[in-house]
């Protein structure tokens, strides 16, 4: 996990990348029609280069995928949900700046 991509991930993945992952890993649901998601996106491709090999950024469609956001009760997006160990840590429902996401994720790493 040396390289700093966002990784995209759908419902039959999303096991596997996110809740079997031991390091901290950010999953942000979107759609491509939600204006303030887009703002999101540069902010996760932004951290995972900073945090590249200590975090994992994920992106999960929502207009593609309704297995995992209906499990986790997503009814807004942007939702950016942070996983440890399998263990759903925080949420964080709506845009926030660079600064919000940075701050939550020191804080739980």
């Amino acid at each position: 996990m040396a390289d700093s991509k966002v990784v995209i991930i759908n419902d039959e993945d999303f096991a596997n990348e996110v809740l079997n992952s031991e390091t901290l890993t950010v999953v942000d649901f979107w759609a491509e029609w939600c204006g303030p998601c887009r703002a999101v996106t540069p902010i996760m491709d932004k951290l995972s280069e900073e945090y590249a090999g200590k975090v994992k950024i994920c992106k999960l469609n929502v207009d593609d995928n309704d297995t995992v956001p209906g499990q986790f009760g997503i009814m807004s997006i942007p939702t950016v949900l942070f996983f440890k160990g399998g263990e759903l840590l925080a949420s964080k429902v709506g845009a926030l700046r660079y600064d919000g996401y940075k701050q939550i994720i020191e804080s739980l790493m």
